[in-house]
Formats: structure tokens, sequence, C-alpha cells
């Protein structure tokens, strides 16, 4: 399980936009229940050998209740990754009209930085830039820049997540950001699956530079499990497990990638996503598979389309 990890977007906050995540969560959204939830699937996640857990400032309280459970717990063993640069305002609301709001900001920066050491402490491994794209104002502010590096001589690995169909044109102009000599970024995670890779070739290269590449949304937010298309359920019965495995096992065939989020909200999710690690795609598959891949900016205007439930 190496290379697999625990993201928690599905589970910090009461409403998300994963498919089949609805009917694996408690009848009751509140505080304590998902708080419950998340740490049940942490605890799954670490018997079976996880050793890599991410959140972010926008996910509801993911990192209250990872900094929660990793004291309880008294694990020390876990690499934990966050990010900044959204904030949860969706008021622990099912029908919030807004869930969270973007702002890559110097003081949105300093403001979320401390909250998650706040949080965290000294166990946050990783800091990553909340979706960064191509034209963000972080790369003509160099004053943010310098306080990321700051953060780096703190010994936190400094990243940056992408979203949207650039996410190519992003890595590789981040990639080249430079402080004092320099490079800023170590870290990079976009979202890579069967029907959105076309982000793949700047990852191999972002890998080959020495970045750490994560990989979210490799099930494209549930869909590719429960709405799984016939060439994905027909490869994932010729090898006895689910779709949901069948589409992980794609990005673990990916040698650039170093560590692939699960998003599971529940036990019987996260051993069902488990089972990727027993599956060995042929060549025959893979090409089957990634034949299912759509225009990058289809994927992403339906993926916005996606409802928060």
């Amino acid at each position: 399980m190496r290379r697999l990890g625990l993201g928690l977007a599905a589970l910090g906050r009461p409403a998300y936009i994963n498919v089949g995540r609805g009917d694996q969560l408690p009848d009751r959204r509140g505080v304590e229940e998902m708080r419950a939830a998340t740490w049940d699937v942490l605890d799954t996640a670490y018997e079976a050998g996880i050793r890599w857990v991410d959140a972010a400032r926008s996910y509801g309280l993911a990192e209250e209740f990872l900094g929660g459970w990793l004291d309880a717990r008294g694990h020390d063993d876990v690499v934990v990754s966050s990010k900044w640069g959204y904030a949860y305002v969706g008021g622990w609301r099912m029908d919030a009209d807004v869930h969270e709001v973007k702002e890559h900001s110097l003081a949105r920066y300093r403001a979320q930085y401390a909250e998650t050491r706040g949080l965290l402490g000294k166990r946050l491994s990783v800091y990553q830039v909340h979706s960064l794209t191509h034209d963000s104002p972080l790369f003509s502010d160099v004053a943010l820049q310098a306080a990321l590096a700051e953060a780096a001589d703190e010994g936190v690995r400094v990243g940056f997540s992408t979203s949207g169909p650039r996410q190519g044109d992003t890595v590789r102009k981040a990639m080249e950001l430079e402080v004092a000599g320099r490079r800023l970024f170590n870290a990079v995670q976009s979202t890579w699956n069967l029907l959105e890779p076309s982000v793949g070739d700047a990852l191999r290269e972002a890998h080959e530079a020495g970045a750490h590449v994560l990989v979210k949304e490799a099930m494209a937010n549930g869909r590719l499990a429960v709405q799984a298309p016939e060439v994905v359920r027909d490869v994932a019965a010729r090898h006895g497990v689910g779709p949901d495995a069948v589409a992980l096992a794609a990005v673990l065939a990916q040698e650039w990638a170093g560590t692939v989020l699960l998003g599971a909200v529940s036990p019987a999710q996260l051993e069902s996503n488990l089972a990727a690690a027993t599956v060995s795609l042929g060549e025959e598959e893979l090409a089957e598979v990634m034949a299912l891949a759509v225009p990058p900016e289809r994927y992403w205007a339906e993926r916005s389309a996606l409802p928060w439930v």
C-alpha cells in the first residue's frame, strides 16, 4: 500500500460532489457523526498499511478530525499533506448556496497556514496551493512566493494542486518558479483518471525533475465506480474486482504516480478500492480503458455540473 493515500475531501464536510457517497455515510451528518465516520476510515486505512493522508483548509473540519485522530491513536509514521487557498463557507449545511471560496493571496496564505499548523502542528509534511491554475495571481506575487519559500525553510515540502482543462500548462509553469535560485515547488497533486488523462505528460516531467506526484480524483469523483463504462466493468469482471479497483489500477500503472489518493467515505468503500493493489492490467487492457478519455473541456464542464449532496 506504499503508493496509496487517503484524501479527506468527502469526509470533512456534510456535502460534496462525489457520486455514490450518500448511501455510505450516516443518516445524520452532524459534526460528531462525520468525525466518527472519518476516524473509522482512517483506522481501516492505517490497518491496511496506508501512511499518507491528504486534507485541506476547505474540507470542512478535515484537519481537525485528522489531528484529533492522530492524537488519539499516537501514530507518528503518517505523512500528512494539506492545502490552502480555499475557505470553507458552507456553514455545515447540505443546501448551502456556496460551499467554498477561493483566494490565492498572501493574507489568505498566512492566515490558513497558521490555522493548519494550529490543528496539525509539526506533523504537517506537505503544504499545497489549492487548485492552482495557469492564470493564478500567485505567479506574479513575489511576496507570496517568498512566504511559501519560508515554509520550505521550516522543513515543509511546498506543493500545489491543479484543476481545470489546462492542468498541464499549470504544472509546467509552476515547476519553473524559483525563489532565491531554488525551485519553489517539490510536490504536485493533479486530477488524472481514465476520462481525463491530459496532464499525464506534464506529471511525468515533474516526476523526472524530482517532484513528488500525487493523483487525485482517480475515479472521476466516483463516476468510474458507480457509473462505470462497460469496458471498465468487463475488465473488472475478468480480474474479479470492482470497477473502482480497475480505475485505480490504471493510475498505479503510471510510473510517475508517487501517491494515489483514495476518496472512500466508509470502510467498505476503502476495502473495495484497496483491491486495486492486486490488479495488474495488461497492455491491451490498459489501452482498452485508456480509450475512454474525453476532451478536457468536456470533462471539467461535466464535473462542474455535479451536485453537492
